[in-house]
């Protein structure tokens, strides 16, 4: 597991940038935390690296939100209006397995809800607390090789814990 500490909105945006300029096809990343921890900042920053000029938004009502034109397609999903039984009739493995759509990288807001995982993903919890500030803790699972950025940056105000 690797905590980096995340001084504001834009280091969480900065974060995305890189994981959008480096991570391959077929990547998932799972997002986890509580409303307004900065899940729809960090896959706007996913968007900006990939290249994509639309605005993100965060798909709460329409559940997918796909942006075709950056470097690789980003599918965005916010399940949180959802109960597990109802994500499993998604059909969600066809976005990670490249089934009807082409290869890409798939960004899982409220991803607890997922009934089923892919074989490979980083989950990413993202916490906000005035107390203790910004951060986001990403674990890689079995089959995923590492986080596939720098932690440490000179002036992003990222600090890896």
């Amino acid at each position: 597991m690797t905590k980096i500490f995340l001084a504001d909105a834009q280091a969480t945006h900065s974060l995305g940038v890189r994981l959008g300029q480096s991570l391959p096809a077929g990547s998932v990343i799972l997002l986890e935390g509580d409303l307004g921890t900065g899940k729809t900042t960090l896959v706007q920053g996913i968007g900006t690296g990939l290249g994509i000029s639309d605005p993100i938004v965060s798909p709460t009502f329409t559940l997918i939100n796909e942006y075709l034109e950056g470097r690789l397609p980003l599918y965005h999903l916010d399940l949180y209006r959802l109960q597990p039984e109802e994500v499993e009739s998604l059909n969600l493995d066809s976005y990670w397995e490249g089934v009807d759509v082409p290869l890409g990288i798939v960004a899982i807001e409220w991803s607890d809800r997922l009934p089923y995982l892919p074989v490979s993903y980083l989950r990413i919890y993202l916490t906000y607390s005035t107390e203790q500030g910004r951060y986001a803790q990403v674990i890689s699972s079995p089959t995923q090789l590492k986080l596939p950025v720098k932690t440490r940056e000179q002036g992003t105000g990222n600090r890896e814990q």
